[in-house]
Order: C-alpha cells, then sequence, then structure tokens
C-alpha cells in the first residue's frame, strides 16, 4: 500500500470510476463540445450554440441536493440524485427564461467507490441527455477527515442561454395577472434535514423501509427519492402558445421566500387553499411534525413544483395547454404572499 492509500486516498479508485462513467458522460456530448471527460477544462463551442441568437445572455446557476444524499447513502440507492440536481438546475435558469447549455459535476466523497460514484454521475448524465444540456467536466475528491464514512456530497453548475428579449420576469406583472402551478412530484431537494429527523423520530426501528398507508404501498425512502422534477418541456409548451410573464421555482423558503423573488415591488400573491394536491409525503411530514401552515409552505414545496404567471385572460388557454397544471392564484395588490380561501 502506498502512503498515499494509507492516508485515505485511492487514485486507483479515482480511475475505474472515470472509466466506469466515461460512457454515460460522453453520451451527452454533442458537436459543441471540443474538449470534455479527461481535459483539464470544458471546451464548448459558443459559435455554434448560440447561433441565430441576436443578443444572447448567459445565464449560470450552482447548487446541490443537500441532505438527500443521506437519504440516499440510507437506502443505498444511488442513481436519482445526480437527475435530482440536473432538474433542479435547469429549473433554476429556466425561470429567466434559459435553455441549457453545459453541466459540471461536484462529488465529494469520504472514500471512494467506484460503482458508487458510477451510479452517480449515470443520474447526471441521463439528466443531461433529457434536457439536451452536456456534462462536460466534473470533480471527485476523495476527502476522508472532511466527510463521515458512507457520507457524500453533490453539487453542480449549469449555464445557459437565453435571448434578451425573452428574459424573464417581464415587467409588465400586474395585479389580477393569474398563477398556474405546475405540481412537484415530492420534496424535490428541499426540506430533507426536516424529514430526516421526522422519519427519525417517529420511525426508529423501520426507518425508510416503513411503509405508512398515507403513501400507498411506498416506502417512505422511495417517497424521499422520488426525483425532482424538470419543468423545461412543459415551460416551453406554455411559452408557446401563452404570454409567460414570470416562473417561479418552489424551492428552499418554500413560496413565501421564492415567489415575491419574481414580483415587481409592490405587488404580492394570494395563493388560494385546496385548489392543488398536495403529496402524500408532505402531508405524512405535516402529520408527524405537526406543522403549521406557516412553517409547512417555508419549509416544504406543498406539491407546487414551479409556479408560471399569466395574463388572467390566458389561464383558461394554459390550462388547456398542460392539464395536470392548476390554477391555484393570482397577483395582488398587497406585497405579500398569502394563502386565502376562495
Amino acid at each position: 500500500m502506498s502512503q498515499y492509500s494509507a492516508a485515505g486516498v485511492d487514485i486507483a479508485a479515482a480511475t475505474r470510476a472515470k472509466e466506469l462513467m466515461a460512457a454515460a458522460v460522453r453520451s451527452t456530448h454533442g458537436p459543441a463540445v471540443l474538449a470534455g471527460m479527461g481535459a483539464f477544462g470544458g471546451c464548448f463551442d459558443a459559435a455554434l450554440a448560440l447561433a441565430g441568437i441576436q443578443a444572447p445572455v448567459l445565464v449560470s446557476s450552482t447548487d446541490g441536493v443537500g441532505t438527500k444524499t443521506l437519504v440516499a447513502a440510507a437506502v443505498g440507492r444511488y442513481d436519482t440524485v445526480g437527475q435530482d440536481l440536473v432538474h433542479h438546475a435547469v429549473n433554476d435558469i429556466l425561470v429567466q427564461g434559459a435553455r441549457p447549455l453545459f453541466f459540471l459535476d461536484y462529488i465529494a466523497v469520504a472514500k471512494l467507490d467506484p460503482v458508487q460514484v458510477a451510479a452517480i454521475v449515470a443520474g447526471v448524465a441521463e439528466g443531461c441527455r433529457a434536457t439536451g444540456c452536456a456534462l462536460i467536466g466534473g470533480e471527485t475528491a476523495e476527502m476522508p477527515d472532511v466527510y463521515a464514512p458512507g457520507a457524500f456530497d453533490l453539487a453542480g453548475t449549469i449555464v445557459g442561454v437565453v435571448e434578451r428579449s425573452a428574459m424573464l420576469p417581464r415587467t409588465d406583472i400586474i395585479a389580477g395577472d393569474a398563477i398556474v402551478a405546475l405540481p412537484s412530484t415530492g420534496l424535490h431537494t428541499n426540506g430533507y434535514s426536516l424529514a430526516r429527523r421526522l422519519v427519525k423520530h417517529h420511525f426508529a426501528t423501520e426507518g425508510y423501509a416503513a411503509r405508512p398507508a398515507i403513501l400507498g404501498g411506498q416506502t417512505i425512502g422511495e417517497a424521499l427519492l422520488a426525483v425532482h422534477r424538470c419543468y423545461l418541456s412543459e415551460v416551453n409548451a406554455l411559452r408557446a402558445v401563452v404570454p409567460v410573464k414570470a416562473l417561479c421555482h418552489i424551492t428552499g423558503g418554500g413560496i413565501y421566500d421564492n415567489l415575491p423573488r419574481v414580483l415587481p415591488d409592490g405587488l404580492g400573491a394570494e395563493i388560494v387553499r385546496g385548489s392543488w394536491s398536495i403529496p402524500p409525503i408532505c402531508q405524512l411530514l405535516v402529520e408527524l411534525g405537526r406543522l403549521d401552515e406557516q412553517e409547512a409552505f417555508h419549509a416544504l414545496n406543498m406539491g407546487l413544483g414551479m409556479l408560471v404567471i399569466v395574463p388572467a385572460e390566458s389561464a383558461s388557454q394554459a390550462l388547456a395547454t398542460i392539464p395536470e397544471a392548476r390554477l391555484v392564484g393570482r397577483v395582488a395588490t398587497e406585497p405579500a404572499v398569502r394563502l386565502v380561501d376562495v
């Protein structure tokens, strides 16, 4: 054993991980990728990718999947968190009207398991292929004294582009505009510290293998690992038929922290209780934690994955375009987000 291996870093394992992930990474490459895996830096042909755009604006974002990684490690399933990472990132730049161009990931582990890392990267690659995004680089770091055994962290950076004239949010949002919701698949990538705490307290014996009746046969682990939904195709379909004024990705902070970020100063929103379905996993956590309404809608997305603001007269066309969408509220004159009854 080398001195480096004795210190906890296995170079051979890193090489094996790269070999296992190579095909998945390269499957995301198109003609715009000039240098990808194996290069010191990813190279992307901007002229090719931006052809036809008169005033291109690059939109970037960096994020992670939070402590959802601990659920994945506990369950021993690593094929979904990579998709979560990409979908979250795509949704974030989508809010400003951008389509994805390329992505870079970062994985940090206590001890490198090539099969585990390859499964994570395969998920990242799957998310990239599904959204037309090239995975052009990344980093896998083995840091035995930083992370606890079995733990890992996952983060990524996305770069996309939008025509300047098509950037969101628009400046013509007014009181009375309709708020349409695209449903979430569950917690997505926020609220997991709360979820893990409640599962540990109420299901100490079964843990993530427990099957509460409210989940309809799913285990808690399966419900918590549901892939963060990507809204790229739905938003593209909506923008083709209705004047979308703003989008809001409901992530950490829920509707209370996120919706004001896309509204003009002086305006707020009213969200109508009972106008959409709350996912069973969210209902379960609310019950287990005895969360009041304010905390529930602050910590969790509560089924509201992406909010779309359109003119009131366009709401019916938006609902017809995306049948699972729901009209959940309106832009209001009071500068706050409030839950209201019909």
